[in-house]
C-alpha cells in the first residue's frame, strides 16, 4: 500500500523540533545525522540528515535539515492535519495543546459549525497544524 508522508525541512533544529513532536505524539523515533553517512567534518556533521518519526496510531512524519546549498524557507502553504473520531478524541485535544505550547493558536479547539471539533495552530518551528475531531 502507498503512503503519503510530510517530509518537513528545517534551518538547523530538526532535531529539536523532532524531539519535540515525539514527546507530543509518542512513537518511535529514529534520527540520522550527516555525520553517520561520511560528513563527519563541518558544520552538517551533528544536523538531521534523515529523521523518522512513527506513532502508535500509524503516523509517519519525516524531517531534515537542508544543507545549506538548498533553498529553505519555512512558508505557511501548507498545514499538517491529523484526524480522528470521537475515540481518538482525548488524544487528539492533547496532540493540539502539545502543539500550541510555545506556538500560536488561530482557531481555538472547538465544536464548529459543521459539527466536528476543530483547530489551527503553528508550532514553535513555525509548522501549520490541524486537528480535527469528527463528531
Amino acid at each position: 500500500m502507498a503512503k503519503l508522508n510530510p517530509y518537513l525541512q528545517f534551518g538547523g533544529d530538526a532535531r529539536q523540533a523532532l524531539e519535540f513532536y515525539h514527546s507530543v505524539l509518542g512513537g518511535d523515533l529514529a534520527l540520522n545525522t550527516y555525520g553517520q553517512f561520511g560528513q563527519s567534518d563541518g558544520p552538517l556533521a551533528d544536523k538531521i540528515m534523515h529523521g523518522n518519526l512513527t506513532t502508535q496510531l500509524g503516523f509517519t512524519l519525516m524531517a531534515a535539515d537542508a544543507p545549506p546549498d538548498m533553498t529553505m524557507q519555512t512558508g505557511n502553504n501548507f498545514s499538517i492535519s491529523i484526524s480522528g473520531e470521537a475515540d481518538d478524541a482525548d488524544a487528539l485535544r492533547g496532540y493540539f495543546i502539545k502543539l500550541a505550547e510555545g506556538g500560536q493558536v488561530h482557531v481555538p479547539l472547538e465544536k464548529q459549525m459543521w459539527g466536528d471539533e476543530f483547530g489551527m495552530c503553528t508550532d514553535r518551528f513555525g509548522i501549520n497544524w490541524m486537528v480535527n475531531i469528527s463528531s
